[in-house]
This record gives C-alpha cells, sequence and structure tokens, in this order.
C-alpha cells in the first residue's frame, strides 16, 4: 500500500507570474516539493505592480493549479507603491483573506510561511499552525520591525513594539526558522539572548541556473534588448529589481551625476546606468534623473520571467546593494540572478552581511560600505577603465562557478526538503 505523502500549505503573499523575488523564490520551492509532498499555496491574486486584473476582480478566491501545485487566490485591491495607505490596505486584505482560504486548504501536516508581508506573514504561520495542528517552518527573508527602525519608515515606538513582540512569537512558535542568511542568524540569536534561540537553519535563496545562464553579448535577444532601450554599443552599469527605500538608490543617483554623459569606458564604449524594475522610490529617481539631464541614464520596466535573461545579460556589470542598517536584516537576492549571468558585482554593502561575505569570497566583484560615496564612484570607474580587459569577465566567471557548485535550485530546494522531512 503506497503512504500518502505528506501535506503542505505554503503561504505567500506574492506567486508566479509576479516579479516579485519572494513569488519566484517560493514558486521554485512548491514546484521542488512537488515529488515529497503535496503542496498547496495561498496567495494573492497577480498584483505585484499594484494593478488587478479584470479576470480577478468578480470572485473573493480563485483556485487554480499551476504546475502541479494547487493555488488558492485571494483577491486584493489594488495599491500604489508610493501611497503607504493603499499598501497597507492591500497587506490587510490579504492576511484576513488568507485566513479565510485556510478554510478550504482541508488538513495540514506542515505549515510554512515566509517574513511577507512584514509580521503577518509569520502570524499567519502561527494561526496556520493552530488551526491545522500542523508543523510550522518560518523561512525570514527580511527581519521586522527591524527593517523598518533600519531606514525610518516608522518611528512609532508603541507601533515596533507590538510588531517585535508579534513577530519574536512567531519565531517561537515555529518548529524551525529558517535565515537566509548567517548575519541573519546573528539577528535570530540577538533577539533570544541566554539560549533560548529557536531551532534554526541557514539555506541561501538561489535562482533557477536552468532558466537564467551566462549568454554571448551578441546573442539576438540580448541585441534586440538593448536596442530596445538605446543601450546598443555602450558600457551598461545596471540596477535589476525592486525600487524601494531599502537600497539607498537616491544618494546613488547622485553618485552617478559624478559620471558625466559622454563618459567612455576604456574600451571605446559610452558609460550608461540601466535601472530595470520599478517600486516606490522610482518616480523621484526618473525625477531626478531628468532635472539634472542625467541622459546617460535609462530607465526600463520590469522584466517577465522570461525576459529576465535577456536584460541581465544585457549589462556589464550589476549593482547589488542595501541602506545602512540592513545588515543581519536582510539580504538582497538579485546577487544571484547576477552570478548566474556571469556579470561582476558592483556591491554597496555593509561588512560581515551575506552577500557582501560571498562577494569576497569568491572575487566576484568590488565592494564598500553604504554611504561611503566617494568609494562608489572610484568602484564605478574602476569597471570603466578595466573595461575590454578581462578583468570583469574573470570576477563575473568567479561568481557563475561558485553559483553552480553551491548555489543552484535544485540543491536549495533539497536543503530545505531535508530540514522540513527532519522536523
Amino acid at each position: 500500500m503506497t503512504e500518502r505523502k505528506k501535506r503542505i500549505l505554503i503561504f505567500a503573499h506574492y506567486y508566479a507570474p509576479d516579479t516579485a523575488s519572494t513569488g519566484q523564490i517560493l514558486r521554485d520551492l512548491a514546484e521542488g516539493l512537488r515529488e515529497e509532498f503535496e503542496v498547496t499555496v495561498i496567495c494573492a491574486v497577480p498584483s505585484y505592480d499594484g494593478k488587478v486584473s479584470p479576470e480577478y476582480r468578480t470572485k473573493r478566491y480563485y483556485l487554480e493549479e499551476l504546475n502541479g501545485v494547487r493555488l488558492i487566490r485571494v483577491r486584493v485591491p489594488e495599491f500604489s507603491k508610493a501611497d503607504k495607505m493603499s499598501r497597507v490596505r492591500n497587506i490587510i486584505t490579504y492576511f484576513f483573506g488568507a485566513l479565510g482560504a485556510s478554510r478550504k486548504a482541508g488538513g495540514q501536516d506542515y505549515i510554512f510561511t515566509i517574513s511577507q508581508p512584514p509580521v503577518l506573514g509569520g502570524l499567519l504561520g502561527v494561526i496556520g499552525k493552530w488551526r491545522k495542528h500542523g508543523k510550522m517552518i518560518y523561512c525570514v527573508q527580511d527581519f521586522n520591525p527591524e527593517q523598518v527602525m533600519a531606514v525610518g519608515y516608522s518611528k512609532n515606538r508603541v507601533l515596533l513594539g507590538i510588531m517585535m513582540a508579534v513577530d519574536k512569537l512567531s519565531c517561537q512558535r515555529s518548529d524551525l526558522v529558517i535565515t537566509v542568511g548567517r548575519d541573519l542568524v546573528d539577528t535570530l540569536r540577538r533577539r533570544f539572548p541566554g539560549g533560548h534561540v529557536p531551532r534554526h537553519a541557514m539555506i541561501n535563496n538561489w535562482i533557477d541556473e536552468k532558466e537564467t545562464y551566462p549568454l554571448p553579448a551578441d546573442h539576438e535577444r540580448v541585441v534586440e534588448f538593448k536596442e530596445r532601450y538605446g543601450l546598443n554599443g555602450k558600457f551598461v552599469i545596471m540596477y535589476s529589481g525592486n525600487m524601494g527605500l531599502y537600497y539607498d538608490l537616491e544618494n546613488i543617483m547622485g553618485v552617478i551625476e559624478r559620471i558625466k554623459p559622454g563618459t567612455k569606458a576604456a574600451d571605446g564604449r559610452e558609460v550608461a546606468f540601466a535601472f530595470a524594475g520599478g517600486g516606490s522610490v522610482l518616480d523621484r529617481l526618473t525625477q531626478y534623473a531628468r532635472g539634472h539631464h542625467m541622459d546617460n541614464v535609462v530607465f526600463i520596466p520590469y522584466q517577465d520571467k522570461e525576459g529576465l535573461i535577456y536584460s541581465l545579460n544585457a549589462a556589464d556589470v550589476h549593482w547589488c546593494v542595501s541602506a545602512k542598517g540592513i545588515k543581519g536584516v536582510s539580504c538582497p537576492s538579485k546577487f544571484y540572478g547576477i552570478a548566474a549571468v556571469a556579470k561582476p558585482v558592483l556591491g554597496v554593502l555593509e561588512e560581515g552581511s551575506e552577500i557582501r561575505r560571498l562577494i569576497e569570497e569568491t572575487g566576484c566583484g568590488l565592494v564598500c560600505e553604504p554611504g561611503d560615496y566617494g568609494q562608489i564612484e572610484r568602484n564605478i570607474r574602476w569597471f570603466a577603465e578595466k573595461a575590454g580587459n578581462g578583468r570583469g569577465s574573470e570576477m563575473g566567471r568567479k561568481g557563475y562557478e561558485y553559483l553552480v557548485r553551491n548555489l543552484t535550485r535544485d540543491m536549495s530546494v533539497k536543503r530545505y526538503a531535508e530540514a522540513i522531512k527532519g522536523l
């Protein structure tokens, strides 16, 4: 008699086809766990860009299946990333909608949740564990309220105190806390001094190296991408991903302004800066560039999963940045996409943070501290001055080789499966 598969319920605010990095990671994880578990995902209807398409506006819940994963999608209101209250309404609606959807999910052996939405993601896991009597796994991609405090998003001490108490409760009620960086493990331990640290493991994020990989510069689709956005024949330094509060991008734009239009790299190409994606500070970045006549800066919309390989390969160098105070709080997963296409990293990351450690350990880029704008400029110019001599390519190769040895999708999903089964 065949033993039934264990059931696992995953709470995921965003899920494919949404372009959020956590949504893509959770899709890889859910599909990777199918062989050993019956997987159900409770997520919002596609809405990462703030818009909800008409087919998702009539019912409260939508039952779907995607690549063998059962989905229960929750209808949420549209929002603007620049409007704090509209984002709060979206998050609260998802939270209560996900609680209702969990009643439709049936019995579960495991409840898996992540730290998105902030604090409420963990609380969904706590309530799900209580309802389903399953074991809870809490995957901390970002620690909150520490992240909120780091960028000054809120200074309300009462609210921050409540957030900390709730998220500590989520950690305590978990059967396993999984963090995505060594510095995040340190933060978990600081939360629980005196030897009462919850059971935990560290598993790096990843990218699917079978879908995102190096392409030659003359690849037809890469050239087409460059031509579409005026980047052909230029030395491209790209930022790809969410343009939010946690990356100090407005001050970095001030550094970029020092690299005047017409500046040439050593191989004769004009230096150009590309920002691909969207987020709460995008409008401010575009206004700054327009107001300062930064004709060497290009803004590019979010790329879907199928097009991401071409946009990432279109750059010569990629930014990987965090604002000061983010060490131990968040881990920029864009590093994995950069390594997957064998591009060097222009890092602005705190010493001891997970991604900075990976860059330094592999030699795949240059790094400096957030706020050291003079060094950021020097690092930009270093890459431009080395263009064409193979130094950047060598850095990118080192990152790629490390990724395929240690950070593939299959490796990381296997670590998750083993950790869950070990409970």
